[in-house]
């Protein structure tokens, strides 16, 4: 990888990790900033480059870095909230796909793809929550339950988080491509082809 990309990874990963200790405790799953960087990272980076920021963020937390919401190590997949994280994983990809393979460039076309991610996201943390509960700490909670607390009551905020990143993302997109082009100047014209950044 080129030493931008590498820049381009760590930064969102990092972005992640601040939006994980901006929290608002509400039962079983806290709300938190971190499908900030999960929207951006895909529909800026691309869905591969976007995938790995949150790949490398998941994998730091897994090794003991006490980088998400309730801290860190390998143990965190037998918490309630770690559907979400891979959520997190799936929904940059998405993201990207969506944004570079449509060629999305409206606000409301990018809000679309965000509200798309966002609803992968809850799949897999709904679904790890309710399995969580249900076999891990057997106090098991009903599927309506579960779409309470782990949707419902969280929507509210993420979805304003959506309209925002629509914006930012519009708005950076343009000088995003710019610098991402400008590095790719020095590579040979085939693995430009293969370049899906944006």
């Amino acid at each position: 990888m080129r030493a931008k990309t590498l820049a381009y990874i760590s930064l969102f990963t990092a972005l992640t990790v601040v939006g994980a200790y901006i929290k608002i405790p509400i039962p079983y799953i806290p709300f938190t900033l971190q499908i900030v960087p999960v929207y951006l990272a895909g529909a800026l980076l691309g869905p591969r480059i976007g995938m790995l920021s949150q790949v490398c963020y998941v994998t730091i937390g897994l090794i003991g870095v006490p980088v998400f919401a309730e801290g860190g190590g390998f143990g965190y997949i037998f918490k309630p909230t770690f559907g979400y994280l891979l959520g997190y994983i799936a929904g940059a990809t998405l993201n990207g796909y969506l944004i570079q393979k449509l060629q999305l460039q409206k606000i409301f076309s990018i809000f679309l793809a965000n509200t798309a991610t966002l609803s992968v996201v809850y799949l897999f943390g709904c679904a790890w929550l309710y399995g969580s509960m249900k076999w891990v700490i057997e106090k098991p909670l009903s599927i309506q339950d579960t779409l309470f607390f782990g949707m419902i009551l969280p929507i509210p905020g993420d979805l304003l988080l959506c309209v925002i990143c629509s914006v930012l993302i519009y708005r950076l997109k343009p000088q995003i491509r710019r610098f991402i082009l400008d590095s790719q100047t020095a590579q040979p014209t085939e693995n430009k082809q293969k370049t899906n950044y944006l």
